[in-house]
């Protein structure tokens, strides 16, 4: 960097970070825990941290609910994010701005060299550590963690658990909301591979919770071999809906007559019991009282799942990318009432089991609008095409765009006030469909 000027903007600084390493994922904490103990990174407040295949940020966003609702100061860490990047850290429920991300970014820099003194004339300068785009992100958002008061800090895991960039912090309270098949090149093939990724964010002696009701063996092994305090959905803590409420039971009582979470769709409850099980966890420490769970429920938000938005035609977004995703939201267009045609606006990351969501959805859409993705990681509209094809979905049913905001400008064009549009399969699909969608309404 010392040959060109320095990033100042956060546009620029998020520029220049793409360009620190030559591969978008690189597995190992080795690298950014470096970096961390010469920024001295501390954090004083109890830590949550979230992994899981799905449902991580839905239980992220109820647990900060209900812990804002309870007047405690939250931070909060996601990823991706749909529209800006601001929308990854946020500290008492507000999106951190511009220039604090800006002033973080130049901290993590300055400490990426090992000797941040100029050599002497016999010294050979030693290369700055290289770092991932989310590696240097994520340094960027705990220095601005440490650097607040916070009452309690809520991680969500980017990939698997083990060496992801958040497990460098130790938590007080671990969770794994789902395993399934997902990112294969990173975790492995099998459920009994990525749930022993997964949970390598247990800690010995800490909560580790597992809102997966059939999880792999691996990760219930795992926790018992280190000693984790293990409690599983359906075991140690449970829920039941019933009319327009449910209830859930867990190792610190039990709650009667809770209104359902403001997030669609019915297996939100697990992601909600869960959430109300790592509350339970840290109560002695933060108490919540009923009123603000309560408020937490009715008030959560988190664009992009199962979100429905105002108007017509029904527009329904959903950042789907993967085979248990995908069968979710193929429930739930099925539950949500009678439309004469759904047409589905698509686009996915190559990388990704196409042919397993085409498979899912497929008998829920009329019509298919598909495109690629940006960047190199983007699946061509040839592949979603074949994999249409091998799914059974006739030709005419499917056009093929160069953007994903033209494919759902023309679906919107098609549609008829009583149709139903869905736009799935990745955060960017959703992202460039809601762009379009406020534009025009």
């Amino acid at each position: 960097m010392s040959d060109v000027a320095p990033p100042r903007t956060l546009a620029q600084w998020l520029a220049f970070i793409e360009t620190l390493h030559p591969k978008p994922i690189a597995m190992g904490l080795d690298r950014i825990a470096s970096v961390a103990a010469r920024m001295q990174v501390r954090i004083d407040c109890p830590v949550i941290t979230v992994a899981g295949t799905n449902g991580k940020g839905s239980t992220c966003a109820i647990v900060e609910a209900i812990y804002r609702h309870a007047g405690y100061r939250t931070g909060l860490y996601t990823s991706p994010h749909l529209l800006r990047f601001n929308e990854r850290v946020r500290i008492d429920g507000v999106d951190a701005s511009d220039a604090a991300l800006a002033g973080a970014f130049a901290a993590v820099e300055a400490a990426r060299s090992p000797h941040p003194r100029e050599p002497s004339a016999h010294e050979a300068r030693e290369e700055p550590t290289p770092l991932t785009y989310f590696e240097f992100s994520t340094l960027a958002a705990l220095h601005l963690f440490a650097q607040t008061h916070l009452d309690v800090l809520i991680l969500e895991v980017g990939l698997g658990g083990r060496l992801d960039a958040v497990n460098i912090v130790d938590p007080d309270v671990a969770i794994v909301t789902t395993v399934d098949i997902d990112h294969v090149d990173w975790l492995g093939s099998t459920r009994d591979a990525i749930g022993r990724e997964k949970a390598g964010i247990f800690r010995s002696g800490k909560p580790a919770l597992c809102g997966d009701p059939d999880p792999p063996p691996t990760l219930v092994e795992h926790a018992n071999a280190i000693g984790a305090l293990l409690w599983r959905i359906g075991v140690d803590y449970r829920y039941e809906a019933e009319r327009m409420q449910w209830r859930y039971e867990g190792p610190g009582g039990a709650r009667y007559g809770l209104p359902l979470p403001a997030l669609r769709g019915a297996y939100q409850l697990r992601n909600a019991a869960t959430a109300l099980a790592a509350i339970d966890a840290l109560h002695s420490r933060l108490p919540v009282a009923a009123g603000a769970v309560r408020d937490g429920l009715v008030n959560v938000e988190l664009p992009g799942r199962l979100q429905v938005l105002p108007g017509r035609p029904s527009i329904v977004l959903d950042v789907a990318h993967n085979a248990q995703a995908a069968r979710v939201l193929a429930d739930a267009l099925s539950s949500m009432g009678y439309f004469p045609r759904t047409l589905a606006v698509f686009g996915m990351l190559a990388d990704k089991d196409i042919e397993a969501v085409v498979r899912a959805l497929a008998p829920r859409i009329d019509r298919w609008y598909v495109a690629p993705l940006p960047g190199p990681r983007g699946a061509p509209a040839a592949r979603l095409e074949s994999a249409l094809a091998a799914a059974g979905v006739d030709a005419q049913a499917i056009r093929a765009f160069a953007h994903i905001a033209d494919a759902f400008a023309a679906a919107r064009n098609d549609a008829h006030d009583t149709d139903r549009i869905a736009a799935f399969g990745s955060f960017l699909t959703v992202a460039a469909a809601l762009v379009v969608a406020r534009a025009r309404r």
